[in-house]
């Protein structure tokens, strides 16, 4: 679009335009190549910038030259004329005829079309300015930025255990119930926005893939949040006695939203792979950074079945469960079952 309003320019304005843009941009990035060390990529985008800068200044050369040399003469005029021979025969002088004004034809004006450049390039940089300040799906007036997408596995054939499940929700489901845009004021860190999202329909492990256990994840640069929900018949009474047989020092019994809810705490798991590159070495899993999960019961009557929202950071920090459990009450209520899920 810019290249096209930029050729509608004349001749006169368009090119050295063109030359001292490209003069800028060379000069800049050899600067940044040179003094800075960025590396030989940027020297050889700016000798590019500064080649073509001196092409078109060898064309508006040309063109100038073009204008003060002389139109070459006609072959009409070129040939002598011969004098007619004088006869004695009387002047019949020849009839008068008026003379026809040509219409006068008008040069550019210079002026005008450099207040009209000057006018377009305005218009195109306060067009520029605004975009960027504009409010994102009008989140930017209250300080939340529009949450990453969800990646999705579309192609991916929907595991058996789903379609025999009634009322199982999918990845998608939960990844798009989960990435709202109150997430970040929920984790204490509303100047963040979401930078991955994904929804993926997975089944319980040990279950011989007959255990439908979808699981949504949202990354900041802070936080990660995992949501998930495990179709089994084990109840959150059994669930809390099981922890008390580990640790159990971090676990804490609750309610939210009318059903009967648990907050445990445990590490995650860290693999190192070596990829080829040499700057590691593959090991072990090793013992990563500690979560915080709240789980949450299908139904009041905890009939089986749960929610796990699970929060950690690389960095080891946590939010206080009063976060967690204000993230299920925003969350939980709005899960439903999109159409895939209806298959």
């Amino acid at each position: 679009m810019l290249g096209f309003l930029v050729r509608l320019l004349p001749f006169w304005i368009r090119e050295p335009l063109i030359i001292l843009v490209g003069t800028v941009f060379g000069v800049r990035i050899l600067l940044m190549a040179l003094v800075d060390g960025e590396g030989w990529v940027p020297a050889v985008i700016g000798a590019v910038f500064l080649l073509g800068a001196a092409l078109r200044v060898r064309v508006v050369v040309h063109a100038l030259r073009a204008r003060r040399r002389p139109a070459p003469a006609t072959e009409a005029e070129l040939v002598p004329v011969t004098p007619a021979p004088v006869t004695s025969a009387p002047v019949i002088p020849a009839p008068v005829t008026p003379a026809v004004r040509r219409p006068v034809e008008k040069k550019p004006n210079a002026f005008a079309q450099a207040s009209f450049a000057i006018g377009l390039f305005a218009v195109i940089g306060g067009a520029l300015w605004i975009e960027g300040k504009l409010p994102e799906d009008g989140t930017a007036a209250t300080g939340a930025s529009r949450p990453a997408a969800c990646r999705l596995d579309e192609d991916e054939e929907l595991p058996s255990a789903y379609r025999s499940t009634p009322g199982a929700v999918t990845g998608a489901d939960l990844c798009r119930a989960l990435n709202g845009t109150e997430l970040p004021e929920l984790l204490g860190t509303p100047a963040e926005r979401s930078v991955y999202a994904s929804g993926t329909d997975n089944t319980a492990p040990l279950t011989d893939r007959k255990v439908a256990q979808p699981e949504a994840r949202v990354e900041f640069e802070t936080y990660t949040v995992e949501l998930s929900a495990t179709y089994n018949k084990l109840t959150l009474a059994q669930y809390a006695k099981l922890t008390t047989y580990g640790d159990g020092r971090d676990a804490r019994k609750l309610t939210v939203l009318g059903r009967p809810a648990l907050l445990t705490s445990d590490h995650m798991m860290k693999i190192q792979f070596d990829l080829g590159s040499g700057e590691g070495a593959s090991g072990p899993v090793e013992q990563g950074p500690l979560a915080r999960t709240l789980t949450v019961a299908f139904d009041g009557k905890d009939r089986g079945g749960s929610y796990d929202l699970t929060v950690w950071s690389e960095s080891g920090l946590l939010p206080d469960d009063s976060a967690l459990v204000d993230i299920a009450e925003a969350v939980l209520p709005r899960i439903t079952r999109g159409a895939r899920g209806q298959d």
